[in-house]
């Protein structure tokens, strides 16, 4: 098979995992070599359906041994199969960063034989292009579930980030539609890249020329909608995710059926909407003091699609509110729809020198057409409705059902819809969007 068809097919079937991301690495390089890996340093693109794309992303192979239910490069599939050397790869990523066309590497694969002949092949891939090729730029590497430590410590002091795919919620859930994999295997691998991470800091501090270990942290993906968890059972993991493995990231993909397996459940389209609800309410656990018992309980395990999750909170909770926006802490002004992080500390710095009023804060940024509702300027309250829990809750429903746009099967981006609509569904677009912008 030739290298351009190893590489549709193998590109093609790393489509379903989304982890991508900035680097978080600092990889300066070095006399002769090629590329650097910037704190910044991947340049972001977005594809038609809405999904962060900035490296070149392949799996290695897709000829797996697992039959995971939801997966399509399950065994059981009829498909084309193909598989990189790492030679290939090296050469591929190579050429393609010197066209400028890639700033760095997403490595992945399929389980072929086992996971130590899997991620011995990753590990090979990734010293070759360190070692011969001088290849100093990002890579983004899969920890393989099972593998030996071993191959996945040496891994990890070549790569800038590694992940994990948990990919299923629930113990229970990973038994039934990936009887393969076990519970163990996978966090297993997540704990020990997270110790190496501390006791590789701790290393730097006293050795300044010790080499870094996964500088970029790790991540993992969850699938949403595969298996029955609720929201809440989803967060909580993230949080917990984020808590005890120290993860930079927590992704989340919308289950996109790829097969007729019975034990599957019978979707017409991926659930998108509710993937960027998650999306929005772990912004609000990593950066606005929420945790996720907060946002949602057993009553209601579930996310609104009407309202993302902070203007949700606020509605149950109005007994917060109104909140004086020259005197409330900074702690209070995060919890306030259309107030996002940087509106925050803008209204932090001016309100030290003057009182603020209302039009400053259209011009510091805050969305005032949510924050209206939940603030007051100089005691006086701004909303064009009554300070009542219904009033409020039916201004800010949308006119039309979200549900247009998740039956439309694509993640909602900045590209696809107009600006300027007329239709009230579409003009809610952009308080979609706030979580990528900060203004929750």
């Amino acid at each position: 098979m030739d290298l351009q068809r190893k590489l549709d097919i193998l590109s093609s079937a790393a489509k379903y995992d989304v982890s991508c991301s900035s680097s978080g690495s600092n990889r300066k390089n070095k006399k002769g070599g090629i590329g650097n890996a910037a704190m910044g340093g991947i340049c972001h693109s977005f594809t038609p359906d809405g999904r962060c794309i900035s490296l070149l992303k392949i799996l290695m192979s897709n000829v797996c041994a697992y039959d995971c239910s939801y997966c399509i490069n399950r065994i059981s599939n009829d498909l084309e199969r193909a598989t990189f050397t790492p030679d290939e790869i090296c050469n591929i990523t190579i050429n393609f960063y010197k066209r400028n066309y890639i700033e760095g590497l997403f490595l992945s694969s399929a389980i072929i034989k086992n996971p130590n002949f899997t991620m011995e092949k990753l590990y090979e891939t990734a010293y070759k292009l360190r070692n011969e090729y001088n290849f100093n730029g990002y890579i983004h590497m899969k920890a393989i579930p099972g593998a030996d430590q071993e191959l996945i410590d040496k891994a990890g002091l070549l790569v800038d980030r590694m992940s994990v795919n948990i990919e299923l919620p629930s113990n229970e859930s990973l038994k039934l539609l990936a009887p393969d994999k076990e519970k163990n295997n996978i966090l297993l691998p997540m704990k020990q890249i997270s110790k190496g991470i501390i006791q590789n800091k701790d290393e730097r501090r006293n050795f300044r020329n010790a080499p870094k270990f996964v500088p970029g942290g790790q991540s993992t993906q969850l699938i949403v909608g595969a298996s029955p968890e609720s929201d809440l059972k989803i967060l909580t993991l993230s949080e917990n995710l984020y808590k005890k493995m120290n993860l930079k990231r927590v992704y989340y993909s919308a289950f996109v059926p790829v097969s007729n397996d019975k034990r599957l459940p019978s979707l017409k389209h991926p659930p998108t909407l509710r993937e960027h609800r998650l999306y929005q309410a772990d912004w609000l656990l990593r950066f606005y003091g929420f945790n996720a018992k907060e946002l949602l309980n057993e009553a209601n395990p579930n996310f609104d699609i009407n309202f993302d999750p902070k203007t949700n909170w606020a509605l149950q909770n109005l007994g917060y509110f109104p909140v004086e926006i020259n005197i409330a802490p900074k702690e209070m002004l995060l919890r306030v729809p259309g107030i996002g992080e940087k509106s925050v500390q803008r209204i932090l710095a001016a309100r030290r020198v003057s009182i603020l009023n209302y039009e400053d804060l259209r011009k510091i940024g805050v969305v005032l057409k949510r924050a209206q509702y939940f603030i007051t300027c100089n005691g006086k309250y701004y909303g064009d409705v009554d300070f009542d829990e219904p009033l409020i809750r039916n201004k800010l429903s949308p006119k039309e059902d979200l549900n247009i746009l998740e039956n439309q099967g694509q993640q909602l981006n900045f590209f696809d819809f107009p600006v300027l609509s007329s239709s009230p569904a579409i003009s809610k677009v952009d308080d979609l969007h706030s979580s990528v912008l900060g203004q929750l």
